[in-house]
């Protein structure tokens, strides 16, 4: 137990929109602030990036704030979770009493969403990879799930079944991307055009604009606020590698140890979690998830039961760049029984696990509804 709790969550328009991203910020942020009764004058704590270099600083200053605390770290996807840990620890610390973590994209209206590798000279990536003009990160992704199929004795066809699944949930969240657009087959899955083998276009995730932003401040203080609080149970973090070459293994990645970690940190065990927020950039990033975080033994990842993306995930609902803000968004709904349609009965633990990179970092956060 942390004694500091998340108060106030809230998605920024998604899809295609036409605002720029200091526009969906904007929304992101007075909506969470809305969803938890509080005003921009009551934050002192901003976590944020993907504006700038100067991320935090240029959120603050076009927001009108000026806070006593700041995190702009780059991780990728799994950076969102990692900001509530440092945000937890702050407001713990007195650094500061309400913070907003959030998040924003244009890509889609930009339309600048690009596949090809940038790589500093010197590095092994720059030496080893580069000349096979890799496609990033879906190139990375395809060998995981190419090992994967192989080592379980499985087939495209059984990795589909996570696209097909993720459609699904999207056709009961009227703010998925696909909602609308009916079921998808596991035929359709395998006829879609081939991207890196032996993922297919429908196997990767979608490019959307969109966001959202959470608003954490201490417990006691949160009991006061008129929605139920979310308290964070513990964290863990991990990161493995940044190219492919240097994977110490495709099948092992820093789920397993960021899972551990936050489990031991909150008592714990995937037994006690109710529903699963799970970064899927690609199918594979699914089976192998539910796996390594101890929701099933390696192989059996597809017949996971927990209830997990209830969204659609970034494979059915959004995927703004980075989507690890947006996996903490639902797991509050799902802990306030805000869901509607794709809520969870009786859903009290849920754990939200981001990832960046090509498997490189990741960060797991248990939540619990708060009385």
């Amino acid at each position: 137990m942390t004694g500091v709790a998340i108060v106030g969550a809230a998605e920024c328009d998604l899809g295609r929109t036409g605002k720029s991203i200091l526009e969906l910020q904007t929304q992101a942020v007075t909506r969470a602030l809305d969803d938890a009764g509080l005003t921009l004058g009551d934050v002192d704590g901003l976590a944020t990036n993907g504006i700038s270099r100067f991320s935090a600083t240029q959120l603050a200053d076009w927001l009108g704030l000026q806070p006593s605390w700041c995190d702009s770290t780059f991780a990728g996807g799994a950076v969102f979770e990692m900001y509530v840990a440092r945000a937890a620890q702050a407001i713990a610390a007195g650094q500061c009493r309400t913070v907003v973590i959030s998040y924003a994209s244009d890509q889609r209206s930009a339309r600048n969403r690009k596949l090809a590798a940038t790589y500093d000279e010197g590095t092994p990536e720059a030496d080893w990879e580069a000349p096979y003009r890799p496609l990033y990160p879906i190139s990375y992704y395809a060998m995981v799930a190419q090992r994967y199929l192989h080592e379980h004795g499985l087939t495209r066809a059984d990795l589909a079944t996570v696209a097909v699944a993720a459609r699904a949930k999207a056709q009961i969240n009227p703010r998925a991307w696909t909602y609308g657009q009916g079921p998808l087959t596991v035929d359709e899955v395998l006829d879609a055009p081939t991207i890196s083998s032996p993922l297919g276009r429908l196997d990767c995730c979608l490019v959307t604009d969109g966001g959202g932003a959470i608003v954490m401040t201490s417990l006691e203080r949160a009991r006061d606020l008129p929605k139920r609080p979310v308290e964070v149970l513990g964290y863990g973090e991990a990161l493995t590698h940044t190219g492919m070459a240097t994977a110490p293994d495709l099948l092992r990645t820093g789920a397993i140890d960021s899972g551990r970690r936050a489990f031991a940190r909150a008592g714990l065990t995937p037994a006690d979690v109710d529903v699963v927020q799970l970064y899927d950039a690609f199918t594979i990033s699914v089976p192998l998830g539910l796996e390594a975080l101890g929701f099933a033994a390696p192989g059996e990842g597809l017949s996971a039961t927990v209830p997990h993306n209830t969204t659609g995930g970034g494979l059915a609902y959004c995927h703004p760049g980075q989507f690890g803000v947006l996996l903490l968004v639902e797991a509050v709904r799902q802990l306030r029984g805000e869901c509607g349609e794709r809520q969870v009965p009786g859903a009290a633990t849920a754990l939200a696990h981001g990832t960046g990179g090509i498997f490189s970092s990741h960060a797991t956060v248990l939540l619990g509804a708060g009385r």
